[in-house]
């Protein structure tokens, strides 16, 4: 059994990382729930940066715009090629 009052520490990047793909998540989500094509959405807000691509069913909106763009393509970027070593 684990001790519960042993103190933890987290890494602030892996908690960054799994802020944005728990947004992502979310994201999909409403996009999917309203009938859109969410990875044509999310690579157009990526692409221009017009937060109109994404709806603001469940907030999903202002919870994309919570992370900076830069950091989505970085973390997709990194998933993708981490997988791609995987093959």
């Amino acid at each position: 059994m684990r001790d519960v009052t042993e103190t933890m520490a987290f890494k602030s990047e892996d908690l960054k990382r799994e802020n944005i793909k728990h947004v992502l998540r979310v994201v999909k989500q409403a996009l999917d729930e309203r009938g859109y094509n969410s990875v044509n959405q999310l690579a157009g807000y990526l692409i221009s940066n017009d937060p109109a691509y994404i709806s603001s069913h469940n907030n999903a909106r202002t919870l994309i715009q919570s992370v900076e763009r830069y950091e989505i393509i970085e973390e997709l970027v990194r998933a993708y090629l981490e997988d791609d070593k995987k093959q």
